[in-house]
This record gives C-alpha cells, structure tokens and sequence, in this order.
C-alpha cells in the first residue's frame, strides 16, 4: 500500500510542477518586445511621458513575475505596457 501512496503522491507533485510553465514563452516575447518598444520610445525622444513611465513601471513588475513563474501576471502586465508604449510614442 505504501508503495502506490508513495507512488499517486510523486504523480501529483509533478503534474504540480508542469502547470507552471503555461505562458512562460508568451510572457518572455511579449516582456522582450516590450523592451525593445521602450527603448525605441526613449530613443525618439518619448522618455518624460507618463505613458512611458507607466510603461517602464509595468515591464519592471511583468519582469519580477517572471522570476517568481507566474506566467499569467506576467503576461498581463506586459502586454499592458507596450500599450502604454503605443500611447507614449502617439504623445499620450
């Protein structure tokens, strides 16, 4: 018996494990492009607006939820802040 409790116990830890990489690609493109967004809005002269500054405020965080594996947080905040980015190079 403690062979086959053992055995469910090691089966749901790993199936644990494997649900944290959903979207780990997804937020790694995303948190990539978003960087090379903020640093073409910096280069054109679009770093003193707010959009851009909640942009950076967002990459920062999206970066921290990266280290911490949640994919989903990640995600979400980069996507929001290469909308912010968009807004920023508009003059918004």
């Amino acid at each position: 018996m403690k062979p086959v409790l053992s055995l469910l116990a090691l089966a749901l830890l790993l199936a644990g494990c494997s649900g944290t990489t959903v979207n780990r690609d997804n937020c790694a493109n995303e948190l990539s492009a978003a960087w090379r967004e903020l640093d073409l809005a910096k280069a054109e002269g679009f770093a003193g607006t707010v959009s851009y500054s909640k942009a950076l405020t967002l990459i920062t965080a999206a970066k921290t939820e990266q280290q911490v594996e949640s994919y989903g947080g990640c995600l979400d905040k980069a996507t929001k802040a290469r909308f912010y980015i968009k807004e920023s190079r508009a003059g918004r």
